[in-house]
This record gives C-alpha cells, structure tokens and sequence, in this order.
C-alpha cells in the first residue's frame, strides 16, 4: 500500500471519529447548552468551550477574517504534510502525519460548521483544577507530532 494511502486511511479514520464524537457530545448530549457534564470527577468531565483561535485560545478572534486564515493556514500544513508522505517509507511515519491531517481537518470543519472548534474533555487531577478543555482532534494532533518527533531524526553513529 502506498505510504499516502495509509496516511489519508489513518486521516480518515480519525476525522470520522472526532466528528462522531462531536455530533454526539456537542449535539445528541446537548453540550453546547448544557455546558458541563460530570462523567467521574474530577479526572473526566465534559465542559464545552468554543476556542476561536489556535492551542488554548491562542490568536483568538471571532471574526470571520481570523477565522479564515486559520483554515487556509491548516489547510496549507495538510497539503505539506501530505506532500512529504509521498517520500516516507514504512508504515508507521504516514500513520502519525494521518492522525495529525485527520485532527486537522476535524478542527477546520468545526471552524467551518460552527465559527469555532468544538473543545468537551476536560480532565483534571491530584488536587489540580486544569481549567481547558480539548478534543478528539487535539489528541490525536498532538499523539501524531509527538510519535513524529520520536521516531523521526535519530542520528545514526558512523564508524
């Protein structure tokens, strides 16, 4: 199978999990009007969050024009990171650039369908109250970048 193949395989699937989740957290659950869930507090809640901009709210703005530059911007590294799978070998490498063009995207179409993405899961701990909430999506571009950087750049010992 083609190394791209398998990296659009591994998008897809990630994309349709993140937008199953979506629709039924967001939607079905009616999160979004709701806004807090307790699953089992305090290591699992649902708390929606409408993030306009990048990780944490970064470079957030409602607007129309904000919002635009972030999906072409996210656009422009889905179609670089495709383009370098072309040139990967194994299986692995397309794997991680998948989950991460899968996260992407499910970002984009929240950004397309809603204005903003849709974060829900919020996980605190050990007496920490971690305020942010994230999803599918961010999970699965960071677990993605994270395997990337792991496995990518060992230097090899010559002699």
């Amino acid at each position: 199978m083609g190394f791209v193949k398998i990296a659009l395989l591994s998008a897809g699937l990630v994309f349709l999990i993140d937008r199953a989740s979506k629709v039924w957290i967001v939607e079905y659950l009616s999160l979004d009007t709701r806004f807090d869930i307790p699953v089992w507090p305090p290591y699992l809640n649902l708390m929606m969050a409408w993030n306009t901009g990048i990780n944490f709210g970064l470079f957030g703005s409602g607007e129309k024009f904000g919002r635009a530059i972030l999906v072409g911007l996210a656009l422009v590294i889905v179609a670089g990171l495709l383009w370098w799978a072309r040139q990967l070998s194994g299986w692995r490498q397309p794997l991680l650039v998948g989950a991460v063009i899968g996260g992407a995207l499910g970002n984009v179409w929240d950004r397309l369908q809603y204005g903003a993405v849709a974060d829900f899961l919020n996980m605190s701990c050990c007496g920490i109250h971690n305020p942010y909430a994230f999803n599918i999506a961010d999970i699965a571009i960071f677990a993605g970048a994270f395997g990337l950087i792991l496995i990518s750049g060992k230097p090899k010992v010559k002699g």
